[in-house]
Formats: structure tokens, C-alpha cells, sequence
């Protein structure tokens, strides 16, 4: 099993910056590649950027410039460096682990873009 936990949300004004983490634990060899979803009110789950065992990246067009997903194999942590933000980007914020067989998500961590 592969567990994965987020955290970093918070507060920021417009055109701001943060950074979220996710730290994989359990069976990580299991893990072909980590993704970032997010879900606003009212709205379907999104995805947004993905970051394969190999290295492969790839964003969707919607933050494609202004988001950026990263790892550190030492901590079992990816990242997701969000910059220029917006207030449509305001939305819960989960990690997700596709596995081998299956997959893992995380409970979410809030992203409110507000003056």
C-alpha cells in the first residue's frame, strides 16, 4: 500500500505563490508516477500536472507556465510549485500516486487566491 499526504495550502493574494508538498509513504517502489488534481466548488476533480518515474512531466493547459511539479527521491516528496496565481485557482488540492495496480490520494489541502 501506498499512502500520500499534502500539505502547504493556505491563503495567498493574487499573483502570488506557494508551494504544496506530498510525502509517499509505504510500498513506494509501487509508484509509476505522481499527480496534482484539483477540485473547486461545485466543480469536477481537474488535473493538472503529472511527473513520471522517468521524469516525464506534463501540465494541463490551464497551468501549463505558472505551475511546477517536482520531486525529491530522498524524502519521497513531489512538489507543485504554483506561481502567478489566480483567484480561479482557488480549490482543495490532492496528491495522487498511480500505482502498478491502482492508485492512492491524499485528503486534500485547501488553495484560497484572495485579496
Amino acid at each position: 500500500q501506498v499512502q500520500v499526504v499534502e500539505s502547504g495550502g493556505g491563503l495567498v493574494q493574487p499573483g502570488g505563490s506557494l508551494r504544496l508538498s506530498c510525502v509517499a509513504s509505504g510500498i513506494i517502489f509501487n509508484i509509476n508516477a505522481m499527480d496534482w488534481f484539483r477540485q473547486a466548488p461545485g466543480k469536477q476533480r481537474e488535473f493538472l500536472a503529472r511527473l513520471t518515474n522517468s521524469g516525464t512531466t506534463n501540465y494541463a493547459d490551464s497551468v501549463k507556465g505558472r505551475f511546477t511539479i517536482s520531486r525529491d527521491n530522498s524524502e519521497n516528496t513531489v512538489y507543485l510549485q504554483m506561481n502567478s496565481l489566480k483567484p480561479e485557482d482557488t480549490a482543495v488540492y490532492y496528491c495522487h500516486a498511480a500505482l502498478i495496480t491502482g492508485s492512492s490520494w491524499g485528503r486534500g489541502t485547501q488553495v484560497t487566491v484572495s485579496s
